[in-house]
């Protein structure tokens, strides 16, 4: 765990990280990991002396596996409300499937890599419920902060940002990465190219001081100009 702001902290984990915001009132964790991912998460809790029963959001930014998969055992803690974008909601519910990511041809092999690596599981998690269906420019409580949903669409259709303008903060999902040379780029295997790169502007144009992805290390400082590098660099 690491963090990045006396409320912040970021969960690392082999995929589909996770970060957890922290205020008096209680918790809000943005995604969870793939199923059994839980207990590490509980213990990270624990480890900055708070229960996981403090957690009063857990807000889904899109219906992966990585991102969704350990929501059940997190729902088991206590009076939690699950937050995800409308348009990925029944697809987080089990009612329908979720669409298939449109892969560009460098995205091939390594999509059947981490299909290989997680036994041909990527895709939508087990069932959980969504208690608040979010649309773009909802607001979230946390704890007294005032935090925006962001309606990103194009890696799923229902991808959801979270941006706390406040704190300049931004939560990305899958929608924005940070590769291992730490250069921020697009999310890979969107369901549509055009529109993910629209929500990448979008997200660009926040501003944010810092961006918490789902895959790769956060950028804790004028996060903005990488976003807008990054934008700039997939439009060329």
């Amino acid at each position: 765990m690491t963090r990045l702001l006396p409320s912040l902290c970021f969960l690392r984990f082999p995929v589909g990280h996770v970060y957890l915001w922290l205020d008096d009132d209680g918790l809000t964790l943005v995604d969870c990991g793939v199923a059994g991912s839980g207990a590490r998460i509980a213990a990270g809790i624990r480890s900055l002396g708070r229960d996981p029963a403090d957690v009063r959001q857990l807000v889904l930014t899109h219906f992966h596996h990585d991102h969704v998969g350990a929501a059940n055992e997190i729902a088991a803690w206590g009076d939690i409300t699950i937050c995800a974008h409308r348009e990925d909601a029944p697809v987080i519910r089990g009612e329908v499937p979720g669409a298939p990511p449109v892969l560009l041809d460098w995205e091939r092999p390594i999509f059947a890599q981490v299909t290989a690596a997680t036994g041909g599981t990527i895709g939508s998690a087990a069932p959980v419920r969504v208690d608040r269906e979010l649309d773009d420019g909802d607001t979230l409580d946390l704890g007294g902060q005032y935090a925006q949903a962001v309606a990103v669409p194009g890696h799923t259709p229902g991808s959801v940002a979270l941006h706390l303008p406040d704190h300049g903060v931004l939560f990305t999902g899958d929608t924005v990465a940070r590769a291992p040379d730490g250069q921020v780029i697009l999310g890979a295997f969107n369901i549509d190219h055009a529109t993910a790169l629209d929500s990448l502007r979008r997200q660009a144009d926040l501003n944010p001081e810092i961006a918490c992805f789902g895959h790769g290390d956060p950028v804790t400082a004028d996060a903005g100009t990488a976003l807008r590098h990054a934008l700039a660099r997939h439009l060329h």
